[in-house]
């Protein structure tokens, strides 16, 4: 079946989804919560598109397309509700995120800078029990990706989703840390975040040392 994406005619099969159809024709789409690895969540609600006859947006990782179906990945609205999620995000970080992570590039392409206005943020709490990983809770964001990547991918469940709202976040072994959970030192938790959260304890001393440096 066909599709239209931001003008351009695109083949797409059945149960393709418009994240994947803009893809094929090299359109991108923001998104936060999504690893093409695993089932899409379409929790951050990042990935907004328009869809001709849609009442409002639509997230892209969890609608499938229809024959004829034409699509706009810069509709204003969309991106306008994207740039205010992720503005959103931003404001509940303690500091803005590293420059090579996820989050900074959406942000940097959403054309997204410093919040507009400041509020309550998350504390520095950092887990170190783990003898390879470290998790920062305050760059937690909350978009499901390590626990669904340490259950989808890994079949490990050692992470649990924790608390609601600004309080939500990632514990790992019902909060007794790493080494008493069924983590089994696959990093594959590290490898989705986006935003540096679970991070290899190496990778964040280096970091560390480096902002040490910079001082």
């Amino acid at each position: 079946m066909q599709v239209v994406v931001d003008g351009i005619e695109v083949e797409v099969a059945p149960g393709t989804t418009v994240l994947e159809a803009a893809k094929l024709v090299d359109r991108w789409v923001p998104t936060l919560c999504f690893d093409e690895r695993m089932v899409p969540f379409g929790a951050c609600r990042v990935c907004l598109v328009a869809v001709e006859g849609a009442p409002g947006p639509l997230p892209a990782c969890t609608t499938t397309c229809r024959d004829g179906m034409r699509i706009a990945t810069t509709d204003e609205r969309s991106r306008r509700i994207a740039s205010n999620v992720v503005e959103l995000v931003l404001s509940e970080l303690p500091g803005p995120p590293a420059e090579h992570t996820e989050l900074a590039e959406v942000a940097r392409r959403l054309g997204v800078g410093a919040p507009r206005w400041t509020g309550a943020t998350h504390p520095v709490r950092h887990d170190e029990r783990h003898p390879y990983l470290v998790l920062r809770h305050e760059l937690c964001i909350s978009c499901g990706r390590c626990v669904r990547a340490c259950d989808e991918i890994q079949g490990a469940f050692a992470l649990t989703a924790t608390g609601r709202g600004f309080h939500s976040n990632v514990t790992a072994g019902l909060d007794a840390g790493f080494l008493q959970s069924t983590c089994v030192s696959c990093g594959a938790c590290a490898d989705t975040c986006p935003t540096d959260a679970i991070s290899e304890r190496l990778l964040v001393a280096l970091e560390e040392a480096g902002g040490a440096s910079d001082g």
